[in-house]
């Protein structure tokens, strides 16, 4: 299995696509998250890529799998990314 792209090959590749600077991309790339992470409890949209929102779980029971002890899990607030259908069609292939 191919290993995942690096932060700089990221950069790299951005910037030889678009003819910008490696120090224009990453600054992109840096507003880019900061905005998400600014902007995810009213949930964040990257067009054709996906959304980031936030969830609110409520407190089940689960078990604890070494012991079978049945436990309480509490509420929280979790973040969740959403794929855009756009990308797994261009992913996984268009369905028939």
């Amino acid at each position: 299995m191919a290993k995942s792209l690096t932060k700089s090959q990221i950069i790299s590749a951005v910037a030889e696509t678009t003819g910008l600077t490696k120090k224009q991309v990453a600054a992109t790339l840096e507003a880019t998250v900061h905005l998400a992470y600014k902007n995810a409890k009213n949930s964040f949209t990257l067009p054709g890529l996906g959304k980031l929102v936030l969830v609110n779980r409520k407190a089940r029971m689960g078990r604890n799998p070494a012991t079978g002890e049945a436990i309480k899990i509490a509420a929280k607030r979790v973040v969740k990314f959403r794929v855009a259908k756009a990308a797994k069609d261009a992913i996984l292939g268009a369905k028939k």
